[in-house]
């Protein structure tokens, strides 16, 4: 088990399984989703003011490795790191481990990048800050 620089709390619902009485795999997606947004806020990006400012996030690629199932009721957890894949990339590396013997339920790497209203990438300065990185513009041509 890695260290994390977030961890967000979550639940199975009866409605997420499926007929076979697990976890439906499109469902992990939601789990992985709101874990980026809530760590997103506790680091002062507001996805809904960035987005006012014609500035989209945006997942180009989603990298999942299930390796065991949860079923209704299950306590889990997701860490998460936030890593710098090139200029104008990040991925979100996410993992899922179920309570109380924190077993390994899935690996993520979630390759996101932010553009401009003309589709041009455009990281905004909260988003280099989190990386790391200087602010500064960072329009692509």
């Amino acid at each position: 088990m890695l260290d994390y620089s977030f961890k967000l709390d979550f639940q199975v619902r009866d409605y997420e399984c499926d007929m076979q009485g697990i976890v439906n795999n499109s469902v992990y997606q939601n789990y992985l989703e709101h874990t980026r947004h809530e760590f997103l806020k506790t680091i002062g990006i507001d996805f809904a003011e960035v987005t006012r400012r014609k500035i989209h996030l945006v997942v180009i690629r989603s990298e999942l490795d299930y390796k065991y199932p949860l079923r209704s009721g299950d306590s889990f957890w997701v860490g998460l790191n936030l890593q710098q894949v090139s200029r104008i990339r990040f991925a979100f590396l996410q993992d899922l481990y179920r309570y109380p013997d924190n077993r390994l339920i899935l690996n993520a790497r979630i390759i996101g990048t932010a553009m401009n209203e003309k589709g041009r990438p455009k990281l905004p300065p909260e988003i280099e800050k989190a990386l790391g990185r200087r602010s500064k513009n960072t329009n692509i041509v």
